[in-house]
């Protein structure tokens, strides 16, 4: 645990309080500076990444919650088909699903170019470079890590549970509100945090999907490792996206509780 988890964090903490430069080196110097300047410069990147995140989280949720649903109550003996069906794209490299996303979002593409042609859509008129392609691309991409979890909380339910609750004359939609999805949280709280997480810090589908004004702050931290080569803001930055989540996940658990959460 230390070796693989302490030892980054440490030495990301630390390198997060140094001064200097790539080619003279960087000397610890308890440089807080790096914090505050990087909360300043870039707090719009970081707003961003939790609204597109956020989005790309609840928009994931509606599409694979019914999608597990049906599969769980509905698919019958094709239950193991119909999950390999909807997981099958995802054996592709992610860097090729983002660009073939591009391709179909792109303005004169095989999606909207006949329907500008047809006079259906203003010319002017674009989705990829905008907040919406990076949002959709981040459901799409972390479309598993909601769906699965949700569908193996559907599956555990006992179905004496919805016999009982239907020979109590409640209808379809009674049923779906007071026994299944109650039972269902704790697979739809598991699939918010691996989707949630992930999604707010991936910097390739803004990369791949959007533009100047959609940056988020992964993309930030990459660059500033990458190309500006200033170890100590990007550890900085880094240190603090960290943190944030950390303090998302410990006010989840203590509204939620560890018990919830689990399915306890």
């Amino acid at each position: 645990m230390f070796l693989f988890f302490l030892l980054p964090i440490l030495t990301l903490a630390i390198m997060s309080l140094q001064s200097g430069d790539f080619f003279n080196g960087f000397v610890f110097t308890w440089n807080v500076g790096n914090y505050s300047r990087g909360i300043s410069l870039y707090s719009e990147q970081y707003l961003h990444a939790i609204e597109y995140g956020g989005a790309a989280t609840i928009v994931a949720l509606l599409v694979a919650y019914p999608a597990a649903y049906w599969i769980a109550f509905h698919a019958g003996p094709r239950k193991s088909s119909y999950l390999l069906a909807v997981l099958l794209p995802f054996f592709v490299s992610f860097v090729i699903r983002t660009l073939s996303w591009g391709v179909l979002l792109a303005d004169d593409g095989p999606l909207f170019g006949p329907l500008k042609s047809a006079q259906l859509l203003p010319l002017d008129f674009r989705v990829l470079a905008t907040p919406v392609a990076v949002t959709g691309g981040l459901a799409y991409t972390f479309f598993p890590f909601m769906l699965l979890p949700v569908y193996a909380s559907l599956e555990k339910i006992d179905r004496g549970l919805i016999e009982s609750a239907q020979d109590l004359y409640a209808n379809r939609f009674e049923v779906l509100r007071r026994v299944i999805i109650p039972l269902s949280l704790p697979g739809v709280f598991a699939g918010v945090l691996l989707t949630g997480i992930p999604a707010i810090a991936d910097y390739v589908n803004q990369d791949l999907l959007g533009g100047v004004g959609t940056t988020m702050v992964g993309r930030v931290i990459e660059r500033q490792f990458e190309v500006s080569l200033n170890y100590p803001l990007a550890a900085a930055l880094a240190f603090v996206f960290m943190l944030g989540l950390l303090a998302t996940l410990l006010l989840y658990q203590r509204i939620f509780g560890t018990e919830q959460i689990m399915g306890d």
